[in-house]
């Protein structure tokens, strides 16, 4: 895992395409039993190195219900998303992760983490790259069955601040689908 981690943090593959250069943020242990696969790093990330040390970092933990010593604690959650490095502005947000990234790392990573049981799919680009066919035909709807996808993938929104839109137009959300998943964390974490 060390080397392999190593050569993410290397790579440079799409170098060229990368408005602030190359700097992979992922976290992955043996021991890991959740990954969390969201889209790409922000700027803040990309400047720190760390992980969903951001706005959208902070929800996503309130959401989970864990502090952030468990949410970086690599021996219990992975972080690996679609796209490693930050992608660039976009009109309206950052532009998609890269595509190169997840068929390069990804299933490397999950071979050498034999204890994982939840993988939670974070915005679009992540549910449809794993549930294929099985996405629903928008977030929302694939979202709303959540349960479909268990036990292996959990699909949520981006909790960035933006989506806050959403969060106000689907109240479900938080009535139905973060108890459930505070409980598999929960159940998966200890």
């Amino acid at each position: 895992m060390k080397t392999l981690l190593s050569d993410i943090r290397d790579c440079e593959v799409c170098k060229a395409h990368l408005p602030l250069g190359p700097r992979p943020v992922v976290s992955a242990h043996p021991d890991a039993k959740i990954v969390i696969i969201g889209q790409a790093p922000g700027t803040k990330v990309h400047q720190s190195g760390i992980p969903w040390d951001d706005a959208s970092g902070k929800q996503l933990r309130k959401w989970l219900a864990i502090s952030d010593e468990l949410f970086y604690d690599e021996t219990k959650i992975a972080i690996v998303p679609m796209g490693f490095c930050y992608p660039g502005k976009g009109k309206s947000g950052d532009l998609p992760p890269r595509t190169e990234c997840a068929p390069l790392w990804h299933q490397p990573l999950f071979d050498q983490m034999p204890k994982l049981e939840l993988v939670i799919l974070i915005g679009q680009y992540a549910q449809k790259y794993y549930l294929k066919k099985e996405a629903k035909s928008n977030l929302t709807e694939t979202v709303k069955v959540f349960q479909e996808y268990l036990p292996k993938y959990f699909p949520l929104p981006h909790p960035s601040p933006r989506n806050r839109f959403w969060l106000t137009k689907n109240p479900w959300f938080d009535k139905d689908v973060i108890p459930v998943l505070q409980q598999l964390i929960k159940e998966n974490i200890t």
